[in-house]
């Protein structure tokens, strides 16, 4: 699927998303999870929605890959750990190049609330304060929390603890991803997350 750019610069980064190499549809469908938690978390911190998602795409000229509503829930829904996953066709690598520069365009753009999340983070964790106790990562936390139960279709099997340290694992990923290098620090984390069974 070719990419549209609007910059050289947006050109330059799809390149620097080389296909994977990838030798079972596990390993895909740990790509799949792993980039639609992320995106959760995301959703979680900033509150971010699907137009929101859309305008992204049409800013990175990636329409094609992302018309509307119902075709970003088709994408999102190829999470094979989705409640709604059912009958969706398998998410390919160029979807996936796709929503590797959203998430990092999007990160980028709320990189000064993630910088202070993951600052409070450490903060709270030197001094031994349960960080659902601060108002910023309490939010967050109720929401990526809410968000998965909602829509991941094992949450029932996941303990309290469990989510909440993936979700602050997710939240200190996401201010990495905000950078220039992002898209490429992303990449290398999906392929090896297809390495290994996600939570």
């Amino acid at each position: 699927m070719p990419m549209t750019t609007n910059t050289n610069a947006d050109s330059s980064k799809w390149q620097d998303l080389s296909p994977l190499q990838l030798t079972n549809d596990k390993q895909l469908e740990n790509i799949k999870s792993h980039l639609d938690l992320i995106l959760l978390a995301l959703e979680a911190i900033g509150n971010i929605s699907s137009e929101t998602i859309l305008v992204a795409a049409k800013d990175l000229g990636l329409e094609s890959v992302l018309r509307d509503r119902i075709t970003l829930w088709r994408l999102r829904s190829s999470n094979p750990q989705r409640k709604s996953s059912g009958g969706r066709k398998k998410l390919d690598i160029e979807e996936a190049r796709s929503l590797v520069l959203i998430i990092c365009h999007l990160a980028n753009k709320h990189q000064e609330l993630l910088r202070r999340a993951v600052s409070l983070l450490e903060q709270v964790t030197e001094q031994k304060i349960p960080p659902h106790q601060t108002s910023l990562l309490g939010n967050y936390l109720d929401n990526f929390i809410n968000y998965y139960q909602e829509r991941i279709a094992i949450a029932s099997n996941v303990s309290s603890e469990s989510l909440s340290e993936l979700a602050f694992n997710l939240l200190i990923s996401l201010l990495f991803y905000s950078g220039k290098n992002g898209h490429r620090l992303l990449w290398m984390a999906i392929f090896d997350s297809a390495q290994k069974p996600n939570l």
